[in-house]
């Protein structure tokens, strides 16, 4: 990917906080790239209204329209090949994607996980760092690969536990975090900062020995 015009592909199902985050990145050049398509498999996804709002083409399709997982992926990698995207970033997609549409964006297909992965995988994370007596808490960027939420980490960010906090409190601070660390790694991606070389990830040419973090965001 070269600067600038790095062409996004955003997909969603839900409010679209992170999307938000990137489209007022990407307008006010922090992001030197254009998100040319927001796709959603939900009709009622709040992010859908959001990239209207920013006159970015939207689209939907729909899960239930398909038979099984490798059809609803063969149709959605379709319509994400018509805007030929140098990046497609999940945004809250909750969709478990098919090992062939992995493979066919490998390399620049990225996920922000509510956790500082490999920690917590999957859901529920912000109850299980707090049942674990865990001390930080985070988010992650990484690389997907068809392992769930086992992709190369390119970044973090860190937050501590504080002793009041409940799964809702995590849930909003975390998402704070979200919104300042996933413009940053599409800054790094559309700059082509970033690479994915086999199972490492590389920043400016040197493989990361371990992911770089945001400092902690307390509010």
């Amino acid at each position: 990917m070269s600067a600038p015009g790095c062409r996004i592909a955003v997909l969603i199902s839900g409010t679209g906080s992170n999307l938000q985050a990137l489209i007022d990145a990407c307008a006010a050049g922090t992001i030197p790239g254009r998100i040319e398509q927001v796709l959603s498999n939900r009709d009622k996804a709040g992010g859908l209204a959001r990239a209207q709002r920013a006159g970015i083409p939207t689209g939907i399709i729909r899960h239930t329209d398909y038979a099984d997982r490798e059809a609803y992926d063969r149709a959605l990698a379709r319509q994400l090949e018509q805007a030929a995207p140098d990046l497609v970033v999940l945004a809250g997609f909750m969709r478990i994607l098919s090992d062939t549409f992995v493979d066919a964006f490998h390399g620049r297909l990225i996920n922000i996980h509510p956790s500082l992965l490999p920690a917590h995988r999957g859901l529920h994370t912000h109850e299980r760092a707090l049942a674990a007596g865990d001390r930080q808490h985070g988010c992650s960027v990484h690389y997907v690969i068809p392992a769930l939420d086992a992709g190369p980490v390119i970044a973090q960010g860190v937050l501590g536990i504080q002793p009041a906090d409940t799964p809702a409190t995590l849930a909003e601070r975390v998402q704070r975090l979200e919104h300042r660390l996933y413009p940053l790694v599409v800054r790094w991606l559309a700059e082509g900062r970033v690479q994915m070389q086999g199972d490492r990830v590389c920043l400016d040419g040197e493989p990361l020995a371990q992911p770089p973090g945001i400092a902690p965001l307390e509010a």
